[in-house]
């Protein structure tokens, strides 16, 4: 099986195939929510997952079975036919991460940024849309939240927005002066 570096390549050599065409044909938004909807399809079913990650199908099983699939869920045209080409050419397996690279080039192209957020307790709506409007206005983007929820961080929060981590919790603050009072002694 292919290493994580290479799916991720093989990831975004599709998605930016799909995202090309989908671009042509004016069709970026029905090709996010048909990849959504079999996006959540594969989540909510194991036996799909298995099918779709397992090598021991063949092509031929994989494309009937696909084929289906993508009829029974709704989803036709581009997405359809580009599903089915990675069938063919066996990188189906790959799928999650191609959906989410495509994601991530449609989000580029309306200007927005993903930033995950970490907080130690659920933030309420008008935090998150503080947090929101604080990164419009420092990133002049529409920036995308994902956030989460870990206890360990006691306070505060993690903010990583591209390549750039703020850590602002409290666990970090401890370990540093505890670290800080190691080094002093």
């Amino acid at each position: 099986m292919a290493r994580g570096g290479e799916i991720s390549t093989v990831a975004e050599r599709y998605a930016g195939a799909l995202f090309e065409l989908a671009m042509a044909n004016n069709e970026i938004e029905k090709a996010e929510r048909s990849l959504g909807r079999f996006l959540g399809a594969l989540h909510s079913s194991a036996d799909l997952q298995r099918f779709v990650r397992s090598p021991v199908f063949s092509s031929g099983d994989q494309l009937r079975g696909l084929s289906s699939v993508l009829e029974a869920a709704g989803i036709e045209g581009l997405v359809r036919d580009f599903l089915l080409v990675l069938t063919r050419n066996r990188r189906l397996f790959a799928i999650e991460s191609v959906i989410k690279a495509f994601a991530s080039l449609c989000a580029k192209a309306r200007g927005e940024v993903e930033a995950g957020i970490i907080s130690a307790f659920p933030l309420t709506d008008i935090q998150a849309q503080d947090l929101t409007d604080t990164f419009r206005q420092k990133l002049g983007k529409s920036p995308k939240l994902t956030i989460t929820v870990d206890p360990k961080l006691l306070g505060g929060l993690v903010v990583k927005v591209g390549s750039q981590m703020i850590d602002t919790s409290l666990r970090t603050k401890l370990k540093n002066l505890e670290k800080a009072m190691k080094e002093a002694r």
